[in-house]
């Protein structure tokens, strides 16, 4: 575990580092007019848009206990790069999502690196409003630093769409995707997977929300009765600052309602999303 946190320590160190020089020239740029700071309740928001038009920088810790015959924790640490390239008519939001897992092995054992990457693109209409979506691929990038025991050996593809719906207080809608194997280590078995995580919040001002997000995935691929993985909880977020820079901190559990054989029986989320707002929806 202790290598877990210095790892994330270290992100989070790296993160402050790259983004303090860049959000103090936008800090100078709002104090001379030339754009007013956006408040903690539309950062937060926008936080909730997978859609919105804003960089940002989600450093997301899963603890996924339970796992395997001796219920051990499945440490993972998504590193989730959010950047959007803007258009007239169309926008571009580009999702990558890079973990870091630890993986249980046997009793007391556990491998420790890189795992898949995935790559999301939604293109969306330029002019949102209380209703917005997205459309695009999904690619699975075999990137993991031991493929045998951390990835699959194989690319994926396959679609990928986003809603994402404005009510007042309430922000709500899903990302869904299925992706296939296309490609790559022909020793290794091909995948046919579905991702649904739909998403309702209610925010109460100050920054402050409570809502749940979770992940629903199947394994089309696998037996009847270890396919499915549905999670059931809630999570509270705020938006604060580390200085000069906009951070919307998040802390959630789930448990696992249905889950694979062995499969994590809940997971305590824990999430700091670095926000860097010019030009954001």
């Amino acid at each position: 575990m202790r290598a877990q946190l210095r790892v994330l320590a270290l992100a989070i160190l790296c993160c402050l580092a790259l983004s303090g020089t860049a959000f103090a020239q936008e800090a100078q740029e709002a104090q001379e007019g030339q754009q007013a700071p956006p408040s903690a309740e539309a950062l937060a928001k926008a936080a909730q848009n997978p859609l919105a038009t804003l960089v940002t920088l989600p450093l997301q810790a899963n603890y996924n206990t339970g796992v395997g015959p001796y219920g051990r924790t499945f440490f993972n640490l998504n590193v989730q790069p959010v950047i959007p390239i803007t258009g007239e008519n169309w926008n571009l939001i580009t999702r990558t999502i890079i973990p870091l897992n630890s993986v249980p092995m046997g009793e007391i054992d556990s491998v420790f690196g890189i795992g898949d990457t995935t790559l999301q693109l939604f293109l969306s209409p330029a002019k949102g409003g209380a209703v917005t979506w997205g459309v695009g691929p999904v690619i699975g990038i075999p990137s993991a630093s031991n493929p045998e025991v951390l990835g699959s050996g194989k690319w994926g593809l396959g679609p990928t769409g986003v809603v994402f719906i404005q009510a007042g207080r309430w922000t709500m809608g899903g990302v869904v995707s299925n992706t296939w194997s296309v490609a790559g280590d022909d020793d290794r078995d091909d995948y046919n997977r579905f991702l649904l995580q739909y998403f309702v919040n209610f925010n109460f001002g100050g920054g402050w929300a409570i809502g749940t997000v979770p992940i629903v995935t199947a394994d089309w691929k696998a037996d009847d009765g270890n396919k499915w993985t549905v999670p059931w909880g809630l999570q509270v977020s705020k938006v604060a600052r580390i200085g000069a820079q906009p951070v919307n901190l998040l802390l959630g559990y789930y448990t696992n309602s249905t889950h694979p054989e062995g499969g994590a029986d809940g997971q305590v989320r824990v999430q700091i999303n670095f926000m860097f707002p010019t030009g954001s929806r």
